[in-house]
């Protein structure tokens, strides 16, 4: 009995820390990361990209081209039509916030926010947040763990994707203690998963939100737990976020130097025009050009129109940012799931076809260098770097179908004389669509059945229409009959939401740590998800192999090795014809509108910027 009695204590202490089913008691940390461990301590006491001792007060004016009318962009419904801040990568998430909030300076780190602490396992079977209990709704009520349960569930029942598929991965959801959430994962999760959860997924207000009326979208009143609250709004034109005095997370390191203005308001235009006009009034405060997103980067404008009184006053400053990131990749998408283009040799007939070097010249200011792979210009990038043995075994057959070039890094599309009219490349266009059954008969490019090659491109803006001219004048040298349709911004964002176009022009950004947000982008399943990011309806096992191969990695170099085999298998498959990218970021501000000194990997950061005015 007394070697027994001994032994309790020491049994005790080995049942304590235990989690259910043996696993070990993982310990309560600041912050977690994709691969290794945060560059932040736990005592940190703020990020280094943001000024610390900034004096909150003032105001902000931003401008934005587009309309809105819903304050839920969580449901298909207001995908893109939400008013701008309710949830903003670019702005500040406002209206919600997240578990843990992303470093900008930092390839995949998170640190705490509405969840204080977060603990896991070596084999991330289980990820458990801990809510602050400082944290709270803007009408006073506590965040808690059943808040963080009632949201995974709306999502998944009502959501839009990516929210809607939050859940595959989780085997069990449930509340732990006063403040604990844990996850435990299944056999469908990756090492992503956790971070996923904590980063990218609003947490909802339950005793604030009807789950009967969620998907209705609308302008009804909100409960939040950010920094903001609505002032006031008028759709379509204008809302205004003025801040909350009582907001709960304003002094925790993650926050300090961000949410600086007392009022922010964003302002609604129809075209882009119109709101640089408004830039050199002073109505609104900032303008950024080169969006690629959009396709309306021109250095002609940021060289060129700025010739105006406030410039010559020094009231407008000019910033030039240099992000740490790869180019991403923005072009002419093909839809594949038109018959016109499901064959891979006629999309990389028609890729050819696309005079760059013309269009750089005559459209562009000659200011750009053509873009040739997803992530070009990081470590990550099969351009300029050659598949490596563990390339290759990831590949497997795939890589016995790929152009020799492709493999040793040294593929880039071809490069005409800039004339416009280059008889070379126009034949390698040409002899790859014969490939594919198409040859010229009486100046048309035209099938065996006599059906002349015809599609439509459909652009949003006159950026995108002067890039559709260029692309129309070189198929009408080959015979091909290419249509552009211009539409208003609604039209283009329910069109794109159901995948109804031909062509499109997009870009998808990419950054150091690629992950799940590929498999809304390329993912077979995802094909036919209304609302996906997969605009070109890619349906490729291979591509969903090399997805899951970089999701699961666990080493840097077996990431680094799966990223790039991906970049290689999306080249090889000619979705997108690669246009150029944008090295730097311009904005232009009305010079009381201040910012940090530091910029970060991912460029710069609104969000932390100041209203020097504020007394």
């Amino acid at each position: 009995m007394r070697n027994l009695a001994a032994l309790l204590p020491a049994l005790f202490l080995l049942g304590s820390s235990l989690l259910p089913g043996g696993t070990a008691l993982a310990q309560p940390l600041h912050g977690i990361s994709m691969h290794g461990t945060p560059e932040l301590p736990a005592d940190f006491h703020h990020f280094p990209y943001v000024n610390p001792d900034v004096k909150k007060g003032g105001r902000m004016s931003y401008g934005v081209v587009g309309t809105f009318d819903s304050l839920n962009p969580f449901v298909l419904k207001g995908m893109r039509t939400t008013a701008r801040g309710v949830w903003d990568p670019e702005f500040g998430n406002l209206l919600y916030e997240s578990l843990m909030l992303r470093s900008s300076d930092e390839p995949f780190s998170l640190y705490g926010l509405l969840a204080e602490t977060v603990e896991w396992d070596d084999e991330r079977s289980f990820i458990q947040f801990n809510i602050n209990p400082r944290a709270k709704w803007s009408d006073g009520q506590p965040v808690t763990p059943d808040d963080v349960i009632f949201t995974f569930n709306l999502l998944k029942e009502k959501g839009r994707p990516p929210f809607n598929s939050r859940l595959d991965g989780v085997a069990k959801m449930e509340k732990v203690g006063d403040r604990g959430v844990r996850f435990t994962f299944n056999d469908k999760a990756n090492r992503e998963t956790p971070l996923i959860l904590a980063s990218s997924t609003p947490i909802l207000p339950k005793h604030a939100i009807d789950p009967e009326k969620f998907e209705q979208a609308g302008l009804g009143p909100v409960v939040g737990s950010g920094p903001y609250r609505i002032k006031t709004l008028r759709p379509g034109e204008r809302i205004i976020w003025e801040r909350n005095p009582d907001y709960w997370g304003k002094d925790i390191p993650g926050k300090v130097g961000f949410d600086n203005y007392d009022e922010i308001s964003v302002t609604y235009f129809l075209q882009v025009t119109t709101m640089f006009e408004a830039f050199k009034k002073g109505d609104i405060d900032i303008y950024p050009e080169g969006d690629a997103i959009n396709g309306t980067s021109d250095t002609s404008h940021w060289g060129q129109a700025y010739n105006f009184p406030a410039v010559h006053r020094g009231d407008i400053v000019k910033d030039v940012f240099q992000p740490r990131l790869p180019t991403g990749m923005f072009g002419l998408v093909f839809n594949t799931r038109r018959a016109v283009f499901s064959d891979e040799k006629v999309r990389e007939g028609l890729s050819y076809a696309l005079d760059f070097e013309w269009l750089n010249r005559n459209i562009l200011g000659g200011s750009f260098k053509r873009t040739q792979s997803y992530w070009q210009n990081s470590p990550l990038g099969a351009y300029g770097n050659a598949a490596d043995a563990r390339e290759l075994a990831l590949l497997g057959d795939a890589a016995k179908t790929m152009p020799r070039e492709l493999l040793a890094g040294t593929y880039a599309m071809p490069t005409t004389d800039g004339t416009g009219a280059d008889r070379k490349v126009l034949k390698l266009a040409v002899d790859k669509l014969k490939e594919a059954g198409y040859s010229i008969k009486n100046g048309r490019m035209s099938d065996a059945n006599g059906r002349q090659l015809a599609f439509e491109i459909m652009t949003q803006n006159p950026a995108q229409e002067r890039i559709a001219l260029a692309y129309q004048r070189s198929l009408n040298l080959i015979g091909v009959a290419m249509g552009i349709r211009s539409v208003d911004d609604g039209q283009y964002q329910a069109r794109s939401n159901s995948f109804d176009y031909d062509m499109i022009i997009r870009s998808l950004p990419s950054s150091l740590s690629p992950g799940m947000e590929q498999l809304n982008r390329w993912n077979s399943l995802s094909r036919n998800a209304q609302g996906s990011f997969n605009y070109a309806g890619v349906a490729n096992p291979d591509i969903d192999r090399m997805i899951e191969a970089l999701l699961q990695a666990r080493s840097t170099e077996d990431f680094q090795a799966a990223v790039r085999a991906y970049d290689r298998l999306l080249v090889a498959g000619h979705y997108i014809i690669p246009l150029y990218y944008i090295g730097a970021q311009w904005v232009a501000r009305w010079k009381y509108i201040d910012r940090p000194d530091m910029t970060p990997i991912s460029g710069n950061q609104k969000q932390t910027w100041w209203d020097a005015r504020a007394q």
